[in-house]
C-alpha cells in the first residue's frame, strides 16, 4: 500500500483523489485533511482538472476523525477545526469547478459532512452514512449543521444528529442525500463514466453556475438577480457560450474542452 494519505489521478479531465487509509476506513488524520485541502486548492489553478471526485480506498469512504490522534494534539476542539476541517470544506465549495464525492463506503461523522460537501454526490449501493458525534457528546461540526438542515430539514437533521442513525443508500437517495446510487459492484466505472460526461461540458460556466448558487443560499430575491446578471455576463463574453452557439447552429455536439 503507498504511504501517501491522498493519492492523486488525472484522467481525461477528471481529477480524483483518493482518500488512503483503508485499514482506518480512511479516518481522517491531519496530514490527510492537508493534503486533501492542498490537492483541491492545486486544482483550482489547473486548466487541465475540469471535474474533481473524492472517495475513498478500499471498503470506507471516511470514518471521520481518527479519534487515536485526538489525544496527541495539542490545540483544542476549535482551533483544530479551523486549521484542519474548516479550510477542506470551504474550499471544496469555493473551488470554481464541480467537485463530486463519490461515497464508497462509511461515510461516519466528519465523514459525513465531507460527503455532503460535494456539488454532486454519488453513492454506492454499500454506504452507510452516519452523523454519530452524539455518541461521543459532540456536535456535528465540518459543515453538517449547515448543509443537513438544507437537505432534509431541521426536524429531520435533528434527529438524525440525536440519535446517529444509520442511513443506507436507499434511504438517502430518498431524503436527498446523494444524486444518484449505483452498485457497489461497478461504482468505480459508474463514476468514471460520470465524471467524464460533466467534464465535456462547458466548466467555466458551471464554475459560474456554483458561484451564483452559493451566493443564492444566502442572499435577498434581489440580490441573486444582480449575481446572476454578472455571471451571465461573464458567461456570455467567454469562449465556451460562442462554442456553444456554433455548435447549436451547426446541429452538432459542442466541444467545450477545445476552448
Amino acid at each position: 500500500m503507498s504511504d501517501q494519505v491522498v493519492l492523486k489521478a488525472l484522467e481525461h479531465g477528471v481529477l480524483t483523489l483518493t482518500l488512503n487509509r483503508p485499514d482506518k476506513l480512511n479516518a481522517a488524520n491531519d496530514a490527510l485533511l492537508l493534503g486533501l485541502t492542498g490537492a483541491l486548492r492545486e486544482a483550482a489553478d489547473d486548466s487541465a482538472v475540469r471535474v474533481v471526485v473524492i472517495t475513498g480506498a478500499g471498503r470506507g469512504f471516511c470514518a471521520g476523525q481518527d479519534l487515536g490522534e485526538v489525544g496527541a494534539r495539542e490545540m483544542g476542539f476549535a482551533e483544530h477545526l479551523r486549521h484542519t476541517y474548516n479550510p477542506l470544506i470551504s474550499t471544496m465549495r469555493a473551488l470554481e469547478k464541480p467537485v463530486i464525492t463519490a461515497v464508497n463506503g462509511v461515510a461516519a461523522g466528519a465523514g459525513a459532512s465531507l460527503a455532503l460537501a460535494g456539488d454532486i454526490r454519488l453513492w454506492s449501493s454499500a454506504v452507510t452514512f452516519i452523523e454519530v458525534f452524539s455518541n461521543i457528546a459532540l456536535v456535528p461540526d465540518s459543515g453538517s449543521t449547515w448543509m443537513l438542515p438544507r437537505l432534509v430539514g431541521y426536524h429531520k437533521a435533528f434527529e438524525l444528529m440525536a440519535l446517529a442513525e444509520r442511513v443506507n443508500a436507499e434511504e438517502g437517495l430518498r431524503l436527498g442525500l446523494c444524486e444518484r446510487v449505483f452498485p457497489a459492484e461497478t461504482f468505480a466505472e459508474d463514476v468514471r463514466a460520470y465524471a467524464e460526461q460533466l467534464a465535456a461540458r462547458p466548466v467555466r460556466a458551471l464554475g459560474l453556475t456554483k458561484r451564483a448558487l452559493n451566493q443564492a443560499l444566502s442572499s435577498t430575491l434581489d440580490e441573486a438577480l444582480e449575481n446572476e446578471a454578472q455571471a451571465q455576463q461573464r458567461a456570455g463574453e467567454d469562449p465556451e457560450h460562442r462554442e456553444g452557439l456554433a455548435a447549436f447552429k451547426e446541429k452538432r455536439s459542442a466541444r467545450f474542452k477545445d476552448v
